[in-house]
């Protein structure tokens, strides 16, 4: 059998509701990276709060970051790291409509550190942003912008936030990505224009010298689909955004709360 690139969206895919993943995921993967698969970690999540079920699964190759903006291996140095940025004017930009694009709150994220606004710091979970707790030096202020983000993760208690990242594409003139997080919070992120998943996992295939038919997708939401679409086999779960079904070859039988990626990968390839 060709050896495949699988790759594996976190929220709502890969992780329960709770964050975790189960032993019986960790096992099953394990024994499909033995057979010299290569599991991919393809997240909106940053680096830092993907770090812990990187680990957990044992991996050590590449990881993708913020929808694709950036293709890197934890903790060491690659010749194929990729790092795609927005123009820090966006970030202004979107500061200037914080009321009328219903923000809760607006974080600007880098690879190691992000800034994030504090006027309803009591909605801010830290868990989200990988840290133990929410302390002042971590507060956006326009002075401290002076680098270009790698994205930009917007909370919203916009009755719809499906709408209003229509809404923000149009207001920008399409420059902006914006896709929403999977799982229950209402969470958008901004990307670089053109840059998704599929473009993050089109490089690494190049850098592996491998194609989309080699690659095994699974993901759940709207940040999924060209991803979906892209790879030679794409597996929305079942517990996916109906928006997602369109763009995949197949579904699982179980969701994300009963190891629907790890029951799916066994059937295919162990």
């Amino acid at each position: 059998m060709t050896k495949k690139i699988i790759a594996l969206d976190l929220d709502g895919t890969l992780l329960r509701s709770d964050n975790s993943i189960s032993d019986y995921t960790v096992k099953t993967l394990r024994k499909v990276a033995e057979q010299g698969h290569q599991i991919v970690i393809v997240t909106g999540r940053p680096y830092r709060m993907s770090l812990a079920a990187y680990k957990r699964l044992g991996l050590g190759g590449p990881m993708i970051n913020f929808n694709g903006a950036l293709t890197h291996i934890p903790e060491s140095k690659w010749a194929g790291e990729l790092s795609m940025k927005i123009d820090k004017d966006f970030l202004f930009d979107v500061l200037d409509h914080y009321q009328a694009f219903e923000t809760d709150f607006l974080a600007s994220e880098y690879r190691k550190n992000f800034y994030i606004t504090m006027d309803n710091r009591q909605l801010i979970p830290p868990e989200i942003f990988g840290v133990p707790k929410i302390i002042d030096k971590m507060e956006l202020k326009p002075e401290k912008i002076t680098r270009d983000p790698n994205a930009l993760l917007m909370q919203t208690h916009a009755a719809d936030k499906y709408l209003l990242a229509d809404e923000i594409r149009q207001h920008f003139d399409n420059q902006l990505e914006v896709d929403s997080w999977g799982g229950p919070l209402n969470i958008l992120e901004f990307s670089p224009k053109e840059v998704n998943k599929a473009f993050a996992l089109k490089h690494l295939l190049e850098r592996l010298r491998k194609s989309p038919q080699d690659l095994i997708a699974f993901g759940d939401e709207h940040n999924d689909t060209e991803m979906l679409a892209y790879a030679g086999q794409g597996v929305a779960m079942k517990n996916a955004s109906d928006t997602l079904l369109p763009y995949a070859d197949a579904m699982t039988k179980f969701t994300n709360e009963e190891d629907g990626v790890a029951k799916q990968l066994a059937q295919l390839l162990l």
